[in-house]
């Protein structure tokens, strides 16, 4: 089956992104730029290193993004290089990336809502911003349409 824009546009898939998004980089401790770069490695399934350069030129420059995703346990390897047969190593997203961008997706398509109350990040904090997300928060759980 292939999906068109009126699909997509139909089940307003995109219609909380930015909220999700928000969610997301908080909770998680990371910045929007390397979620979606995540994402975009998710979709590739194993990739080398070439493939996330190639991935980053649309992002701000960060010369310790490789080694920070790898450090944090966004990136794993998943087949070593051995120098002889073997040129170079090739990667996947962690266990922890894939949940992370399953739960996204299942909040987007209204299967799962954003945690809220004592769960929720920005409960914790009351900094106008924080109290801002969780109306938000509150308005997509109470829309019937997602």
């Amino acid at each position: 089956m292939r999906l068109t824009a009126s699909d997509l546009r139909e089940i307003n898939l995109f219609k909380y992104y930015r909220l999700v998004r928000k969610w997301a980089c908080k909770t998680y401790g990371i910045n929007d730029a390397d979620l979606e770069l995540l994402i975009y490695l998710d979709c590739k399934d194993r990739f080398t290193r070439e493939d996330f350069i190639n991935g980053t030129y649309t992002y701000s420059w960060d010369k310790d993004r490789w080694e920070r995703l790898r450090r944090e346990g966004w990136i794993e390897v998943w087949r070593h290089r051995n120098r002889t047969t073997i040129k170079y190593s090739v990667f996947k997203v962690a266990p922890k990336t894939r949940r992370l961008i399953t739960r996204m997706y299942n909040i987007l398509l209204g299967v799962e809502d954003l945690p809220i109350g004592e769960s929720s990040v920005f409960y914790k904090s009351k900094s106008y911003i924080d109290k801002v997300y969780n109306k938000a928060i509150d308005d997509m759980i109470k829309d019937k349409e997602r």
